[in-house]
């Protein structure tokens, strides 16, 4: 598909709170101001996740109007001890974010949980306290000279649509306090992801996510939330530079063994997920829940840059899921 490159400053939505048609488009630096405006249907979130090579960690920090859901998780990948606290906040009391995507800062708190990020001279500063299950993280993601992320808008109508920031690859420094002790976390082997978004979303809703970085490369690939909309949020990144992958993929996945391959593939991807551990996430609150099956694995196959060369995904470690969500 022909997906236009948006190279200016733009906001998300007019005046009235419906979508600019100028907005549409990806960029490969936030460019986007998110003015969304009245209640029910907008959704907010900062989703950081790290790699290190004994640990994954997953933040969140989110507001759905109607409630505040965050969270703080780490895998142990040697042990596969899990550590995880979730929290649901009403009316995402005390929870603010920014308009753009690497300005500002974010903060939540409520539930026995707590998570902020905050836009820093050097990169990002990420803080994450649950006391309840011991985690402690202060991390710092510098943030590369030429460096690029891939920014989406997906439109599904003038009133329902999503902006979107996938940062991957960043390396990330600081320290992990868990119950079994301090970790350091060093920039030379470990990466953080962000997933920016900023929306007024349907009702119902299902996608597919994968994000995987190794020295030097970087994938990022989505899938069923962005079909039929002219928009793809697929991109690799070769030594940080954005090679946007426009075509709709592939997915395929066994729902009833989740631990087996998965294959992502298309015109310029050929790539296959092997995961090593399943993590689950189930939320009923009434007329809304989700259901998250995040495998964290390694990639194998070959993705295609814009000349044509195609890449080696061997090597690189991440994610790939599926969620359902009623929102």
């Amino acid at each position: 598909m022909r997906e236009r490159e948006i190279v200016r400053p733009v906001e998300l939505c007019l005046p009235d709170g419906r979508l600019n048609p100028a907005a549409v488009g990806w960029t490969r630096r936030p460019l986007h101001r998110a003015n969304l405006r009245g209640w029910g249907r907008a959704k907010r979130w900062e989703y950081w996740g790290i790699v290190t090579p004994r640990h994954i960690v997953g933040l969140v920090a989110s507001s759905l109007d109607y409630a505040g859901v965050h969270g703080v998780y780490v895998l142990d990948r040697e042990t596969g001890e899990e550590l995880g606290r979730d929290a649901v906040v009403p009316f995402a009391f005390g929870a603010s974010f920014p308009d753009r995507s690497g300005e500002g800062t974010a903060q939540t708190r409520g539930g026995g949980v707590a998570v902020g990020t905050r836009e820093e001279p050097d990169g990002t500063r990420l803080r994450a306290l649950a006391p309840a299950i011991g985690v402690d993280l202060d991390l710092t993601v510098p943030r590369p000279d030429g460096h690029e992320s891939l920014g989406v808008v997906v439109p599904w109508s003038a009133k329902r649509f999503q902006y979107t920031v996938k940062d991957v690859g960043r390396p990330v420094h600081g320290t992990l306090r868990l119950p079994s002790g301090v970790v350091e976390v060093t920039a030379d082997d470990s990466f953080a992801v962000l997933d920016h978004g900023r929306g007024k979303w349907p009702y119902r809703m299902t996608w597919n996510w994968a994000a995987a970085a190794a020295p030097g490369l970087a994938l990022q690939l989505g899938g069923q939330w962005t079909d039929g909309t002219g928009m793809t949020e697929n991109a690799l990144f070769v030594g940080g530079r954005l090679h946007k992958i426009g075509d709709e993929l592939d997915w395929a996945y066994d729902r009833t063994d989740w631990l087996r391959p998965w294959t992502i593939t298309g015109e310029r991807v050929r790539a296959e997920f092997h995961p090593f551990h399943e993590k689950i996430a189930k939320t009923e609150l009434g007329v809304v829940g989700s259901e998250t099956h995040q495998c964290f694995g390694t990639f194998t196959g070959s993705a295609r840059t814009d000349d044509g060369a195609w890449v080696d995904l061997g090597g690189l470690t991440g994610w790939a899921e599926e969620a359902r969500q009623r929102w």
